[in-house]
């Protein structure tokens, strides 16, 4: 009998549980060695200068909103085909979200989309965009850039599905995501679907030290135990000029993001083994590829990014269900049946309830596109070789082909 494949799956081995057996038998549970271990071997992975560890990547988000202020006042772009927690982390700053339509072949915001977002932010100005990596992908980064740049915007990549992913452009030798070539911040998951994982976990990496400092003190509190940066002299400091052990400082509020140790044994773990895993859904994605070949064009994969060389987290099938005589929601229930799971990323973030109070008679046609056809197929590295075969082939009689 088949096992029960879900749409993502962790692949924990006996060396992660190792990593976290030691953890538990250490000194530090939390905010001790194991963090930083993680922060750094996530730099050297990424190319980035500064590494940021967190509770999630949700946290990860909305410490970068914070980091850039993007409080009352201000507007920030969002793509409509993302995860609620992008947009989301600017309005729990205070900041308004102008959505910006997507490829509907790919999900990803283009710079055209970014322009006629922008016509309609207030005074057709905006203070920062969020670029979101879809699916393992990421769009023009230097397009998308440029354009920002020229209006003044800072960029936050949502890389939470990228980790690992690589590009050129026309400009620039091979690029990894996380690197902040450009971008201001990058924020990571780690959640257990994703390709790293730590149960719970995210990250934010920046190659400007400033970013850096906010981000870390305001994932604790809003302290600092830095003596250099104390502004109390006579609160910090005994009558030798040294700073009293036990004196912190908080010159804002900040927040409880901090992440175990517990689960930085086991990301630093996992991390060792970013090549491999990339490697393994890359050849799975390229043999659900030669296996939807046959049934197109009424089912396509997703189009591909010209230079990227994607660390693919979800393997998105694009269905033409107007042509077909059944609907997704009946082809997921047959799935099911048959022992696979699927999920569908995302309904546009403007279509929410939420969000459709702001701009009721918003149409975003690119995004909605993208939104019928998608529907996730299994994909995570302990699949075999036959699995991909044996979910198109499901696919196929779900939906009558």
């Amino acid at each position: 009998m088949n096992s029960f494949l879900p749409y993502g799956r962790q692949v924990i081995e006996d060396d992660d549980i190792a990593a976290v057996v030691d953890a538990l038998r250490g000194e530090y549970l939390t905010t001790g060695p194991r963090v930083a271990e993680f922060e750094h071997a996530l730099a050297d992975a990424t190319g980035a200068k500064h590494a940021i560890a967190c509770a999630n990547g949700t946290a990860a988000l909305h410490l970068a909103a914070r980091a850039l202020n993007l409080a009352p006042g201000t507007t920030t772009i969002v793509p409509a085909i993302t995860f609620i927690a992008t947009a989301n982390a600017v309005r729990l700053n205070g900041g308004d979200v102008v959505f910006a339509d997507v490829d509907p072949d790919t999900g990803l915001m283009r710079p055209s989309d970014l322009a006629e977002a922008l016509s309609r932010c207030p005074d057709g100005t905006a203070n920062a965009v969020f670029n979101v990596h879809l699916a393992g992908q990421c769009g023009d980064v230097a397009g998308i850039r440029a354009l920002a740049r020229d209006h003044q915007m800072r960029v936050v990549e949502d890389a939470c599905h990228a980790i690992g992913t690589t590009y050129t452009t026309q400009r620039s030798a091979q690029r990894s995501v996380g690197d902040n070539s450009f971008a201001d911040l990058t924020c990571f998951s780690f959640h257990p679907v994703k390709t790293i994982a730590m149960g719970e976990g995210g990250a934010v990496t920046t190659n400007d030290e400033t970013l850096a400092k906010i981000i870390a003190r305001d994932r604790t509190h809003g302290m600092t135990r830095d003596a250099a940066e104390f502004v109390q002299p006579d609160e910090a400091f005994d009558d030798r000029h040294e700073a009293q052990p036990w004196y912190y400082e908080m010159d804002a509020p900040g927040l409880n993001y901090r992440i175990p140790d517990i689960l930085c044994a086991l990301g630093t773990s996992q991390l060792k083994k970013l090549a491999r895993f990339t490697a393994r859904r890359r050849d799975l994605v390229a043999r659900y590829d030669n296996e939807l070949a046959r049934l197109a064009p009424l089912v396509k994969p997703l189009a591909r990014v010209a230079g990227v060389r994607p660390a693919w987290h979800l393997y998105v099938a694009l269905i033409d269900f107007r042509a077909l005589p059944v609907g997704r929601g009946a082809v997921m229930r047959r799935l099911t049946s048959q022992g696979i799971g699927t999920q569908v990323h995302y309904l546009p973030v403007y279509r929410q309830p939420y969000y459709r109070e702001f701009t009721p008679q918003l149409v975003l046609p690119g995004a909605d596109e993208y939104y019928r056809r998608s529907l996730s197929l299994p994909l995570f590295p302990s699949m075999t070789d036959e699995d991909p075969a044996r979910v198109v082939a499901a696919l196929s009689a779900a939906l009558g082909l």
